[in-house]
């Protein structure tokens, strides 16, 4: 554990307009830009990346991963270990900004965790993320922050709009096979892409639970640094797993509650 520091309250609130909220409900997704001001985002990046590398436990050489390994290092649920690291992730601010664009009265955490793509590292396949989630509600969503200016040629979020209608689309984890069978969806399906050009440290995307999505490779000699936060409806219950990683996830983040229960663990607390 880290020394506990002074670091910027996040209890403000940021304004979500009804536009914005319509777009997000339409899309699936929405870029907001500024959640954090240069100030904030510096001191919270300074004791995320040191969390990010005490807790990393990828210690392969890159030609020695799959392509999930390639994807991301991947640390989960840093705000149970560090206690700086805790004021980001239970922060109101973003849960907030969360509740606004689901259109519901409170958030619960789901997890966090921080995605860094190392230099040289690959493509994240198409996905949908509440595949890994046993959560029997639709109001889901991931908050992405990147913690440094990122560009496109570092491995930039990218979406397919309106995608998120479609649900549930099979046992399909992060793999070769869901990047062929959902990228084909997408094209098929028509859905519009969207991959902003740039993101600024603090700038955040947002992405329903079921909205498929994607990144790049990071072409750049810099790591692509971004902390995620996801949230869930206050009133969601647990489903039946309908996967092994469900099943992990239902005994890791939801504390192994019963199925049909309302998710309400001390690691689900309401935001």
């Amino acid at each position: 554990m880290s020394q506990t520091i002074a670091l910027p309250a996040l209890d403000s609130h940021y304004p979500v307009a009804a536009e914005q909220q319509a777009f997000f409900q339409k899309n699936g997704h929405i870029l907001l830009s500024g959640i954090l001001t240069a100030e904030e985002v510096a001191a919270y990046r300074e004791v995320i990346v040191d969390a990010a590398d005490r807790y990393n436990t990828e210690k392969r050489k890159m030609e020695e991963r799959d392509t999930y390994g390639k994807a991301f290092l991947q640390i989960m649920n840093l705000w149970e270990v560090d206690e700086n690291v805790r004021k980001y992730t239970l922060a109101k601010r973003f849960a907030q900004i969360a509740a606004d664009l689901m259109g519901v009265e409170r958030v619960r955490l789901y997890h966090d965790q921080a995605l860094f793509k190392e230099p040289g590292g690959g493509l994240t396949p198409w996905h949908q993320d509440q595949y890994y989630w046993p959560i029997d509600t639709t109001n889901t969503v991931t908050m992405w922050m990147p913690l440094v200016d990122i560009s496109v040629e570092m491995g930039m979020l990218t979406f397919a709009s309106g995608s998120q209608e479609l649900g549930f689309l099979g046992n399909l984890a992060i793999s070769d096979d869901s990047e062929a069978v959902l990228g084909d969806l997408v094209k098929e399906k028509g859905y519009p892409i969207s991959q902003p050009a740039t993101m600024k440290a603090g700038d955040a995307t947002f992405h329903a639970g079921w909205t498929l999505h994607s990144a790049p490779g990071n072409q750049s000699p810099n790591m692509r640094e971004v902390m995620t936060v996801i949230y869930m409806a206050d009133g969601a219950k647990v489903t039946e797993p309908k996967n092994k990683n469900q099943e992990a996830d239902r005994q890791r983040w939801l504390m192994s509650k019963a199925i049909g229960t309302l998710i309400d663990s001390p690691l689900n607390p309401v935001l």
